[in-house]
């Protein structure tokens, strides 16, 4: 009985699982470093009040109709469940692509992401394993991580951002090829922070939006009022708001203290919504890897790395950073992975 890893529990992973359910029933295992599931599709919650959230990631997912292509099912599944909804809240400032729809989570993002984890028919999902180091043995993967001994697996899927593939220890670092390492070596991503504000119940923000594109500022790209986003307000549930940063305010401050981030963006965001009240707390989460800007050339949405036994590669890296781009690779990792078995 084979034992599948998927390592990585954002979309791309999350819908491998999903795909894998049938080939490898009860056999697939996935690990995430972070508490919980979602990767850059992460919805953050207030800590006295688990309603009270925050996307602190992906916004909303933009279908192309004309370039939906493979993926159409997968969007009429998430709607059909009511995971995802038409974004009818006004977002100032967004270009309106001609045939396209976009659509809101109404339990947050990360509820997507979620959807198919839960749907893996038997799929063990550990979260804060951080993986270290892959190296062979006796005709298996023993795969390391921070806390926790090593497991063994025959196949190993990885879906985390490509730098952090090539930062793995092991006999991994000698597995890549010299070819495959140029091409991995070739992506890049954009980096960018985000503030997740939390306010107390009865709390009441006064602006015309929903959400707003910001152009004439360094530090500020987007604002959202969260739940008015996601059209869930309630006297009960206090509402929140959501700062993107700038890519260049990003890249600028990517290693800077954090306390200080954070108080630079409040510092802008006080100049562009004068009258947005005092949190009652507050997030800031850094996105070294936000969006691919380069992906794997000429790449089919996976790379075997070694075939016996198989440990292959896959994600937005290999695509592109949207929803159909981790749906493509999550397919095409599926469909090497089932060849396989």
């Amino acid at each position: 009985m084979s034992r599948v890893l998927v390592v990585g529990a954002g979309l791309s992973g999350g819908a491998c699982a999903w795909l894998l359910r049938g080939a490898a029933p009860g056999r697939v295992t996935v690990w995430d470093k972070a508490r919980g599931a979602g990767g850059r599709m992460s919805t953050s919650r207030a800590a006295w009040d688990a309603a009270c959230t925050a996307d602190l990631g992906a916004q909303y997912v933009t279908r192309e109709t004309k370039r939906a292509g493979r993926c159409c099912s997968f969007y009429e599944e998430l709607l059909c469940h009511g995971i995802l909804k038409p974004l009818m809240a006004p977002v100032e400032g967004m270009v309106a692509k001609e045939g396209s729809c976009n659509y809101m989570a109404p339990q947050g993002i990360s509820s997507v992401v979620k959807y198919y984890l839960n749907q893996s028919a038997g799929a063990d999902v550990f979260y804060e394993q951080h993986v270290t180091c892959i190296s062979l043995r006796d005709g298996k993967w023993e795969v390391s991580r921070k806390t926790g001994p090593p497991e063994q697996f025959d196949i190993v899927i990885l879906t985390m951002p490509v730098p952090q593939i090539l930062q793995l220890q092991g006999d991994i670092v000698n597995i890549i090829n010299e070819s495959q390492k140029q091409q991995l070596e070739s992506v890049s991503y954009s980096s960018r922070y985000a503030l997740g504000l939390f306010y107390e119940a009865g709390t009441r923000i006064d602006v015309p939006w929903a959400a707003q594109y910001i152009t004439d500022n360094p530090c500020i790209r987007f604002i959202s009022i969260d739940n008015k986003k996601r059209n869930i307000e309630s006297p009960e549930i206090g509402p929140s708001v959501v700062v993107h940063t700038t890519v260049a305010f990003g890249s600028e401050y990517l290693d800077s203290d954090p306390a200080e981030v954070q108080q630079l963006i409040l510092s802008h965001l006080e100049r562009i919504v004068p009258s947005l009240p005092t949190p009652a707390s507050i997030k800031c989460q850094k996105w070294r890897y936000s969006q691919v800007t380069k992906a794997v050339p000429s790449s089919p949405g996976q790379m075997i790395l070694h075939t016996q036994p198989l440990l292959i590669c896959g994600g937005d890296g290999f695509t592109c950073s949207n929803f159909d781009g981790c749906i493509d690779s999550a397919l095409s990792l599926a469909e090497a992975v089932k060849s396989h078995l």
